[in-house]
């Protein structure tokens, strides 16, 4: 099993001609990935890697079953594209994209959220469910040794850091059932709360290992969500590793600063690593200081709780 996306999902790229569309495009045959069709507006009847290339979602649905979408388009047309694919109804919309204007985020947001539609992203380096398929720009290149097929689901706000994690667990002797790159934008999709929901229900990840960032209040709404959890006498049953980065900002009192990503901006108390560290904590999730570490951590965490990795 995995989550999001497996061997059978069928994904189509949103500016599958431009540099990154054509390397996602291979990148993702070459996973296991099944292309079915890619998106250029005034660029159809052509293809990439063998893949047939049609000048707009409508087309390439007369032809292809279409579970799942990565938006690799410029940020000025970014809202036209998955305005595109909420409306054709695809299921699932990885949104690569960087800088995509805020006010153009909140209305596709909505507009999914209406019609039903998952988002992972902006600023998403992709999904891999590893040995079955991945989308976006995830696990490319000599990254790619980094992962493993395994037990241990990974979701990361940071795109090179979602690799690095997957170093530390093979380092230890694990691999990952499916790894997700959130993004780190002001305004995202599905964040922490809906992906640990998705790993709860997916027999194959035993533990969840998070990398988490100051800025923003995905964290904080994680740790709110298992403290109900707790409360209702309904815990959640699978160990959760985090690593909060952000401790430089934090000890030379960097405020109202945004360090790297876009949402990494602290105002006042919220955002800040010292108070996710404190709820996460308070919500059972085991917090790493050093995150070459998290390895042995999730390691011991699911020999504890007596599940097998």
């Amino acid at each position: 099993m995995a989550i999001l996306i497996n061997e059978n999902t069928t994904f189509l790229i949103q500016g599958i001609t431009g540099k990154q569309g054509q390397l996602a495009c291979q990148e993702m045959l070459e996973a296991g990935s099944k292309v079915v069709a890619g998106v250029t507006p005034g660029k159809g009847e052509g293809e990439v890697a063998g893949v047939p290339v049609y000048n707009s979602i409508a087309e390439a649905q007369q032809k292809h079953e279409i579970k799942a979408t990565v938006i690799l388009v410029p940020a000025k047309v970014a809202k036209e594209a998955i305005v595109e694919a909420i409306k054709a109804g695809i299921p699932l919309i990885n949104i690569i994209t960087e800088n995509i204007p805020v006010h153009d985020m909140a209305y596709c947001l909505a507009l999914a959220k209406q019609c039903k539609i998952r988002i992972i992203g902006a600023t998403s380096i992709g999904i891999y469910s590893v040995g079955k398929s991945k989308c976006g720009t995830i696990a490319s290149g000599k990254s790619k040794i980094a992962f493993t097929p395994g037990n241990i689901g990974i979701i990361s706000r940071s795109g090179g850091m979602s690799c690095e994690t997957a170093l530390i667990l093979k380092q230890v002797g694990l691999g990952q059932s499916t790894v997700v790159g959130t993004g780190a934008d002001i305004l995202m999709g599905d964040s922490f709360v809906e992906l640990i929901q998705d790993f709860e229900n997916d027999e194959e990840t035993k533990g969840i290992v998070l990398f988490a960032e100051i800025g923003g209040t995905v964290e904080e709404d994680l740790a709110e969500y298992l403290k109900k959890r707790k409360l209702e006498g309904n815990p959640y049953p699978k160990p959760i590793v985090a690593f909060v980065s952000g401790k430089f900002a934090e000890e030379y009192n960097l405020q109202n600063v945004s360090l790297g990503h876009a949402g990494a901006i602290i105002e006042g108390d919220k955002g800040t690593r010292k108070q996710k560290v404190k709820l996460l904590k308070e919500a059972g999730v085991i917090v790493e200081e050093i995150h070459h570490k998290i390895g042995e951590v999730i390691k011991n965490a699911i020999s504890n709780s007596n599940i097998q990795a």
